[in-house]
């Protein structure tokens, strides 16, 4: 299977779950995908998120050698799938202490930017949490950044919020 022609041929979650199992757990194919999601063809990235997504779900350790290009990927210009399905993953993964800086830099940016879709912010609301838990330090400056959004914030960002405040008052 070409995944790149398979990516452009249809995009519907059918079609992400066929390229999904294809990859299943064999890194080679992953890398494929990876090298395409990580590209810079708009519509490509955007296909390729959520076959990431899916594999990651299923195989999490493939995602282990790209979690500094997934998360420095973060820093550019994509599309809000890339995006979304990029936190939603390292929401469910513990990164490594050397990436805890940048994700938090990059995590607080978005949490903090009006333009940000609520999707994307909540995936980066867990996984700043998530780094929380192993550097408490930051604790008080999610709480704020949180507490400070919540009157403005849709349901699903206060059901989230909630829910990580919550996490937040466990933590030392």
């Amino acid at each position: 299977m070409n995944i790149r022609e398979e990516l452009l041929k249809e995009h519907s979650k059918p079609n992400a779950i066929r390229i999904a199992q294809y990859i299943a757990n064999d890194a080679t194919r992953f890398d494929v995908l990876m090298k395409l999601f990580l590209g810079d063809e708009y519509r490509i990235t955007q296909r390729a998120a959520q076959v990431m997504s899916i594999c990651v779900d299923n195989s999490p350790q493939l995602i282990r050698p790209y979690l500094r290009q997934l998360v420095l990927n973060l820093r550019n210009d994509i599309h809000d799938a890339v995006k979304r399905n990029s936190l939603r993953v390292l929401q469910n993964i513990e990164l490594p202490p050397s990436l805890h800086g940048d994700m938090v830099d990059i995590g607080f940016e978005i949490l903090t930017s009006g333009d940000e879709p609520v999707a994307i912010k909540v995936f980066a609301m867990t996984v700043l949490a998530n780094i929380c838990q192993k550097e408490p330090d930051l604790k008080n400056e999610l709480q704020i950044v949180i507490e400070d959004q919540m009157p403005y914030g849709s349901a699903g960002f206060i059901s989230r919020g909630n829910k990580v405040l919550k996490r937040l008052q466990q933590y030392g």
